[in-house]
Parts: C-alpha cells; sequence; structure tokens
C-alpha cells in the first residue's frame, strides 16, 4: 500500500510530540521523585499521599511513609486523612450554593438565622464570617479550649463556648484567622438547609462529586484506609491525642483523599456546584472597610507561585497536616496530605508546584558567599503592616531573620539583595529608596513591604546548666486544665516539656526555676512551697499566664 508522504510525516510529527510528552513526564516525575526522597519519609516514619494534576488529569501521584506505624501499613493514594481547615472551603461553597439558590445572602446579618446571638452592638455579616473580618472571638485562641477536647458538643453548645468572649475588632476593620466564624457558618447552614451540616455536605457535595471516600469526620464511625494521626515527642511519634470532630465541626473536621480532592477541584474549575461570579467571590481575596485588600476571600487564600495565580488552603488539626494549591492558569492542582501534625506539608506542596511549573524555588544548598561588608548593609529592624518587626542580625558570617514573638531563623543569600528562608518559598528582597532602607517580604506569593525603623534586636537570652539533681525536681505533669496538661521529663541531662495535643520541646533554663523556649515565645516558671518542693508550674505565653499544680 502506497502511503501519503504528507501523512506519513504526520505520523512522524505526532510520534515525535508523543516521545517528547513522555519524556517531560519522566523528567517531572524524576525531579519531583528526588525531592520528595530528600523529606525523610520512610518505614518509620508517619506518612504523606501527594498528587499533581494537570487539565484534571493525574500526572503524578504516591503514597510515602506509612499510613499506620504500628501494623506496619504503607501509605497509598486511596488512604483517608483529616484534612482540617480545608474543611472551610466545603462550608463556603456551601453558603454560596445557598444564595445562588436564594435561600441567604452574604451581606445578611447572623442574627437572621441566629437570633440569640450576642452581636455586642456590631453588624456582623455571612461576609464578615466568610473571610474571618468579623471581630468574633477564635474559639481555638481561647485558653479552655483543650478542656474540651473529648467532649463531644451539638453546634449550638460549640457556639455557647464562645459567643459571650469580647469581641477584639470592629467587623470589616481587620483580618483575624478565625475558626469561630466557620462554626457559625455550619449552623447557619443547618438553619436554612433544614439538614446537618454532616447531611448536606454529603447529599450536595460527596454524593454529587461521586466523593466515595470523603466523610464528615468521626472518631467512631469505622472508616476504610483510615491514615491513623501522629504526633512527634522529640523522642519519636507517638498516636495524637484524641479530638472529639465535633469541635472542628464546619471548621475542619472532613475526611478525604488526594484521589477525592481532585474530583472536589475538578468540580470548582468547572464550576459544577457555585457559578463562576460565586467562584471569583470564594477565591479572588476580598476587603476590608476601608479598602484595604486581603488575600483571603471564601474558603481560598489568592497567592502567586514563582509569577503564577495561585489560590489555595492550608489544614491542621490533631496527628494531620494539609495543603492544597490551584494554579488557574496553568489548570493545575498539587494536594498533599501527612497523618502527622509535624513537618511542613505546604513547604512540600510550594517545592513539588514549583517544580511542576519548570520553577523549582531556589535551596539553601544554592546559596553564594558574601562578605562581611554585604551582609551587614542589610543588618536593622523593618517595619511591616499592623506593626508586625522583623529584625535582621549577623552572627558569624550568617544572615537571621527574627519576627518579634517569634524565633531567629537563618536566611541564605542568593544575589547581594535576595535571601531565601530554608524551603524557598519565602524570602526578603531588600533595596534602598530614598536612602531608607526598604525590603519585599514574600511568602507564598504574597508581598508585603517593611521599612527601616530604630529599634534594637531582642536581647538574646543566656541560659545556664544546671545540675541533674535540680532538674529532677521539675519532673512530672502539671494540669493547666482538665484534659490539657504539661509532662516534664529529663533525659541526657536536658528538660523537656510536652504539651496536650503537641509535640515535645526543650527547655532552657535562664536561672533556676526558670526556663524559656528557643521554638516559640514561651516561658516555664516552676513554683516551689514551704517545703521547698516543686508544686506547680506557671506556663507564660501571647501574654497569658497558665497556672497548672503537679499532679504527680
Amino acid at each position: 500500500m502506497k502511503i501519503n508522504p504528507l501523512f506519513s510525516k504526520a505520523i512522524f510529527i505526532c510520534a515525535f510530540l508523543l516521545i517528547s510528552a513522555s519524556g517531560v513526564a519522566q523528567n517531572l516525575d524524576e525531579q519531583i521523585k528526588v525531592y520528595l526522597n530528600e523529606q525523610g519519609f520512610d518505614n518509620e516514619s508517619p506518612g504523606l499521599s501527594l498528587l499533581v494534576a494537570k487539565d484534571g488529569k493525574t500526572i503524578y501521584k504516591v503514597g510515602l511513609g506509612m499510613a499506620d506505624l504500628e501494623n506496619n501499613i504503607k501509605t497509598k493514594s486511596n488512604h483517608v486523612f483529616e484534612i482540617g481547615s480545608i474543611t472551610k472551603q466545603f462550608t463556603s461553597v456551601s453558603i454560596l450554593m445557598l444564595e445562588e439558590q436564594g435561600k441567604l445572602s452574604v451581606n445578611d446579618e447572623i442574627t437572621k438565622y441566629i437570633e440569640d446571638y450576642p452581636t455586642q452592638g456590631k453588624t456582623i455579616t455571612i461576609h464578615h464570617l466568610l473571610n474571618h473580618t468579623s471581630g468574633i472571638k477564635s474559639y481555638t485562641n481561647m485558653a479552655n479550649f483543650m478542656t474540651h477536647a473529648r467532649t463531644d458538643m451539638t453546634p449550638t453548645e460549640l457556639i455557647d463556648k464562645f459567643k459571650n468572649e469580647p469581641m477584639e475588632f470592629d467587623p470589616g476593620t481587620q483580618f483575624n484567622y478565625n475558626n469561630s466564624g466557620y462554626i457559625l457558618l455550619g449552623h447557619i447552614i443547618e438553619v436554612v438547609s433544614g439538614q446537618s451540616y454532616a447531611e448536606f455536605i454529603k447529599a450536595n457535595i460527596f454524593d454529587k462529586l461521586d466523593m466515595t471516600s470523603s466523610y464528615y469526620g468521626s472518631m467512631t464511625q469505622l472508616i476504610p484506609n483510615r491514615a491513623r494521626g501522629y504526633s512527634d515527642s522529640g523522642s519519636g511519634y507517638k498516636n495524637a491525642n484524641y479530638l472529639s470532630l465535633t469541635l472542628p465541626y464546619a471548621a475542619g473536621s472532613i475526611m478525604s483523599t488526594t484521589e477525592d480532592l481532585l474530583k472536589w477541584q475538578n468540580a470548582i474549575s468547572a464550576n459544577t456546584l457555585i457559578s463562576k461570579s460565586s467562584l471569583e467571590k470564594a477565591t479572588n481575596g476580598s476587603k476590608l472597610n476601608n479598602d484595604e485588600d486581603i488575600p483571603y476571600g471564601y474558603g481560598w487564600n489568592k497567592g502567586n507561585m514563582r509569577g503564577s495565580r495561585t489560590y489555595e488552603h492550608n489544614g491542621g488539626i490533631f496527628g494531620y497536616s494539609t495543603n492544597g494549591i490551584f494554579l488557574p492558569e496553568e489548570n493545575m492542582y498539587i494536594i498533599g496530605l501527612t497523618n502527622c501534625d509535624c513537618g511542613n506539608v505546604g513547604a512540600i506542596t510550594s517545592n513539588v508546584a514549583a517544580i511542576a511549573l519548570g520553577k523549582p524555588f531556589p535551596k539553601k544548598e544554592d546559596a553564594i558567599a558574601l562578605n562581611k561588608v554585604q551582609l551587614t548593609k542589610w543588618i536593622g529592624a523593618y517595619e511591616f503592616d499592623e506593626g508586625v518587626i522583623r529584625h535582621i542580625t549577623l552572627k558569624d558570617n550568617q544572615l537571621f531573620s527574627q519576627r518579634e514573638g517569634s524565633i531567629n531563623l537563618e536566611i541564605y543569600a542568593m544575589t547581594e539583595t535576595n535571601f531565601i528562608f530554608d524551603g524557598g518559598n519565602t524570602s526578603y528582597e531588600f533595596y534602598i529608596e530614598n536612602g531608607k532602607h526598604m525590603t519585599k517580604f514574600t511568602s507564598s506569593g504574597n508581598t508585603i513591604i517593611g521599612h527601616s525603623v530604630d529599634k534594637a534586636p531582642p536581647a538574646k537570652r543566656k541560659e545556664i546548666t544546671l545540675p541533674a539533681e535540680v532538674l529532677s525536681q521539675y519532673i512530672g505533669t502539671y494540669e493547666i486544665q482538665a484534659g490539657f496538661n504539661i509532662e516534664i521529663s529529663v533525659r541526657d541531662n536536658k528538660i523537656y516539656g510536652l504539651v496536650t495535643g503537641q509535640g515535645e520541646v526543650e527547655l532552657f533554663a535562664e536561672e533556676k526555676d526558670k526556663f524559656y523556649l528557643k521554638v516559640v515565645a514561651a516561658d516555664f516558671h516552676f513554683k516551689r512551697n514551704a517545703d521547698d518542693a516543686i508544686d506547680s508550674l506557671v506556663l507564660i505565653q501571647g501574654g497569658q499566664e497558665m497556672p497548672g499544680k503537679k499532679t504527680e
């Protein structure tokens, strides 16, 4: 049979394109694999389920580490994780669905649906709940939150725990991430729909999108392929502390898989559940009353990834950490789920997204050497919006950055003016404008400007070494409130604290009976009784003093 030369050429071109595409895919696979291998997931660590999709189709997925350490079960892509605050996307879309059905408006005052809510003379709308500008106290920031961690509550019982707290600011004047707002949104969904939040989500989202491995979370229901949640104790992994999933509720109780979350993102992108105009309200950020832009919309943060627009959200809950990033222009989705509340899955998904874009973040290993004069040029304090101060200091020819109230972190020179944090997705760009030192601070693609101010860095705290016989006096369990304890232990002449629901941290002695942390701004002051025995401590953090009696 004679073959038309043009047809033959077309076959050759198609074959070449297929080979080229395959080569690109293989190259991408290899790049992601190399990066993930550096992250330390193995048969003795909790796991990671990660998926990368392009044009709605999976182009890379992997399970690393262990879904169940005790039963030696390796992580697979069908394992079910608690997704934490990614739940807020489902809640915000549910609200927008109800708005499109004419059953509510985001501009409605919340008292239209929760008549007895004490707004303290303020006008609080559904919009304010959605974009975290309500001024309502977030219940997860309340000192007594941990005391209820094991207690099942109805939505109204949960609302009763925070509704009478003083307002933190007037609605619409500030952004402050707020879980209480999404508890109220879940309750509004129930009032308007006549269904429980769990029933509404299942009927209108999970069932409609064939998300057969997604659930409103439960600690008692049998969940096939559930990945067990872990925490890092500092000396090894432990089962995460129990949390009744009635408490995160519409702010964080959904469980899912990476494959189901791709179905979710595909439905969002295709406007299957809400219209394009509603989606734009959710993903394009929002404004304060003074017209100032904020990156948070309704359940999504607006960001930027190496020059590409993103909308994204992360999640953290007892035993789990999650992050999802969508790049609309590239139609690319990256979702990572881990079964440990340790580590930084946000950095992992960001780096994988950058690799998939063909624009990987720089690594600290790529840092260049600068001389002392070049480094000293940028030393000083920089003030950002809302009075945030970051101090740049130099030690042993290494620059450090410290936000006041936080810890000192190394930054690495990529150029004489550009410095990155470990992970590469957060950076400084220093410059001089009108004779004044300035910097652009970029994190998750969002950039804020800081200007130099005359302020000394926080004084370096001096640690001392206490003898073993003194350290042993602090060993024991201290009850801050019922269900919220601090366990003090000593190993190798070092003292550690394990806080309920958190990992183990090392304490550093400043003087006898007074210790501080390096990982966060917090102090532990131990108290003695008339017999000179330790009988209590005080945890000092965030302006609060939380006493705890020694129970054993």
